[in-house]
């Protein structure tokens, strides 16, 4: 069976709390800043997940929900969620950093060693996330000082509050302390869901997200450390060393792709996300509008025009093509679901659909890195996709310009 991973998010009192803390921070008594010892509750909550400090642990970043995953391997050699924190202040779009001076914050997979750890840094204490990396030299990429830090001021890094850094920087200190000779940091514009990925199929960086994604898929299956290579211009993951292992993934991505197909089968709609110029977590906004200090906040007046969704192709009303068995008209519920997802507008007469080929162009985007029209579909799934009682895709689809 494949292991699922897919973790809930940190709970809102426990987000708000940690809100609520802002700034004021102090070093422990007796204790410099970047000696500060692991909060007693997080030690805690290691043990009941079977872990320890001197653990390694691997930190996964989400820029459109503001929040940042320290994951520590257990005892099982598998690794697991131990706490969210969430990120105060990014800069920029969603996508990768091309350029210095683009206030982009990266989004790739990055090694943190101990010598990219800052104890001095002018923003409370900082790690280097290690851009660029050898994907972004590949195509060009510049730029440097791309930190995890502290204050809640950022352009091009990943800003948290200082409590919240406190605690970050012990437990990667801590883990090098251990053994550990480079901790993994994965960032992406957004959790790499199906439903995420087809939102935003349209967008230039869908390309781009793909090879995110299959990093982020293999390590939901596994729960193992990405072991991460660069080859003509793209990320390449190596397979896992255990047969069984790497069929979880294979299988794990089948049902990724498949569920892709299911949701443009469904006529979903397509979107561009824009910021003024980034984001920062739901939590911290709510307090910021209540006149709570975050302390530095960088560019204020941009949050309020963070997160904009722009509707490219809107949703559609469609009917689901029973194999063998003809036209399976969804229910009005479900009709008036998929019209009212898009941009509000009323459901349209319904159509039906000849086989694939109403979401056969989108579908290339998704599943190919050529521009749409241009190369070969091959989807290559065996088994149909199940959808309650009805088999929607074909088995096995291949498409030619």
């Amino acid at each position: 069976m494949i292991s699922m991973l897919r973790c809930t998010h940190l709970p809102v009192l426990t987000l708000m709390a940690a809100a609520l803390m802002g700034q004021a921070v102090q070093a422990a008594p007796g204790y410099p800043k970047h000696e500060a010892p692991i909060p007693s509750a997080t030690v805690a909550l290691m043990k009941g997940k079977n872990t320890s400090p001197a653990a390694p642990m691997l930190i996964r970043i989400y820029k459109k929900e503001a929040e940042l995953e320290v994951w520590k391997r257990n005892t099982g050699g598998r690794y697991v969620r131990l706490n969210t924190f969430p990120i105060c202040r990014w800069s920029g779009q969603l996508g990768p950093k091309r350029k210095e001076g683009d206030r982009q914050t990266p989004e790739g997979f990055y090694a943190v060693t101990a010598s990219q750890m800052n104890p001095k840094s002018k923003h409370y204490l900082s790690f280097d996330t290690g851009f660029p990396n050898a994907y972004d030299r590949a195509h060009g990429s510049t730029g440097s000082a791309l930190m995890v830090h502290g204050t809640c001021s950022s352009a091009g890094c990943y800003a948290m509050t200082d409590t919240a850094m406190s605690e970050i920087y012990a437990l990667v200190r801590e883990a090098f302390r251990g053994g550990q000779r480079a901790v993994q940091l994965q960032a992406y514009p957004f959790r790499m869901t199906a439903e995420n990925i087809v939102r935003h199929r349209l967008d230039p960086n869908i390309a781009f997200w793909r090879q995110l994604k299959e990093g982020s898929d293999r390590f939901e299956a596994t729960g193992e450390e990405l072991a991460v290579s660069v080859s003509a211009g793209r990320y390449t993951f190596r397979p896992a060393k255990s047969p069984e292992t790497e069929a979880e993934v294979l299988a794990y991505r089948a049902m990724e792709d498949d569920h892709m197909a299911v949701l443009l089968e469904e006529g979903r709609a397509a979107i561009r996300t824009t910021y003024a110029d980034g984001g920062q977590h739901p939590s911290f906004t709510a307090l910021w509008r209540r006149g709570v200090s975050l302390g530095e906040v960088s560019r204020p007046e941009a949050l309020a025009y963070a997160g904009l969704e722009r509707v490219i192709t809107p949703a559609r009303a469609t009917q689901l093509t029973c194999l063998g068995t003809g036209t399976c008209a969804p229910s009005a519920n479900e009709v008036k679901a998929i019209a009212s997802s898009g941009t509000g507008e009323q459901p349209q007469p319904i159509a039906p659909l000849n086989g694939p080929s109403m979401w056969l162009k989108e579908l290339q985007s998704l599943f190919t890195s050529a521009p749409v029209g241009v190369a070969t579909v091959s989807l290559t799934h065996d088994q149909p996709v199940m959808l309650g009682a009805q088999q929607i895709v074909p088995a096995r689809l291949a498409m030619q310009r």
